[in-house]
């Protein structure tokens, strides 16, 4: 199999597991403050980043990938979850989807700017076309705006962006699953000391549905979706496999409809539709 055709199967499958997170999420809030939530999944990811790193005796990353390893954990573990709990503080998850549709342009962008990828010019078309019909959807949702959960939305998907960027970056040389855990592992004090400050006052009334919630983003959400995302970001491109993520926050509805019950439109699934298109398009000239 060709290492383009590779990065993009892996990405998928990266962008699949991501997919998930919007409906384990919502179940996980129902038994847990969004600020512990944020802090438990990134500190049980980095206990099992830890844990394979030791078993797997990996070598330690070299002084010079210490910088970009920090700009991974303040990007995709630290500042996106964090910025995006408080941004949905003051908007509603149909205006956060706006922005997220805005991301695989950004980590684009930075794919430009930090690894000197070059896409042809059709490639900018097709993904400013597929960013336009996501945040399009998701204001014909209802999104309603606020400027400090506009703003905050803004950072958090400029710091993801570059997060992605540079986890693949550094993916090239030591592997997708060991950039995503040496991050963790970095942010590992500064997770586990928020956590155990937003400790929830009772646990007896937290069921079980929270605690599968809780499981899925800290396991999957947190850790083995990068393991894939990264892999394919750098076989693949992070240009062009980046914009599979315009197809994450359809994947997202769909699986909130089939496990949680909520109502699927006509209209997702024509505009999931043209997107698509659009990715295959994005493929075709990144």
């Amino acid at each position: 199999m060709k290492p383009s055709l590779a990065g993009w199967g892996s990405g998928l499958l990266g962008v699949i597991i991501f997919s998930g997170s919007l409906p384990a999420t919502r179940v996980a809030v129902g038994g847990f403050s969004p600020l512990f939530l944020t802090s438990a999944r990134a500190a049980i990811a980095a206990l099992l980043g830890v844990a394979a790193l030791a078993v797997l005796r990996q070598r330690r990353p070299e002084r010079g990938d210490l910088g970009p390893l920090g700009i991974v954990a303040l990007g995709v573990v630290i500042g996106f979850p964090l910025l995006t709990a408080l941004a949905l503080q003051h908007i509603n998850a149909a205006r956060s989807i706006v922005f997220i549709g805005l991301l695989p342009l950004c980590t684009a962008t930075f794919g430009c700017l930090r690894a000197g990828e070059r896409p042809k010019p059709a490639f900018w078309l097709f993904s400013v076309a597929g960013s336009l019909l996501v945040a399009g959807f998701a204001f014909a949702e209802g999104g309603r705006g606020s400027l400090i959960g506009d703003a905050l939305m803004v950072a958090a998907v400029l710091v993801c962006g570059l997060g992605y960027a540079e986890g693949a970056a550094l993916s090239r040389r030591l592997g997708g699953w060991q950039v995503i855990s040496w991050a963790l592992v970095l942010s590992l004090p500064v997770m586990a000391a928020l956590a155990l400050a937003t400790l929830p006052a009772e646990w007896s009334g937290i069921g079980l549905p929270a605690w599968i919630g809780l499981a899925y983003v800290a396991v999957f959400s947190m850790l083995v979706g990068f393991v894939f995302w990264y892999r394919g970001l750098a076989l693949g491109g992070i240009a062009g496999v980046g914009q599979l993520q315009l197809l994450q926050p359809f994947f997202g509805l769909a699986l909130a409809g089939l496990l949680l019950g909520e109502p699927v439109a006509w209209t997702m699934i024509a505009v999931t539709a043209l997107v698509v298109l659009c990715v295959a398009g994005a493929r075709r000239f990144a």
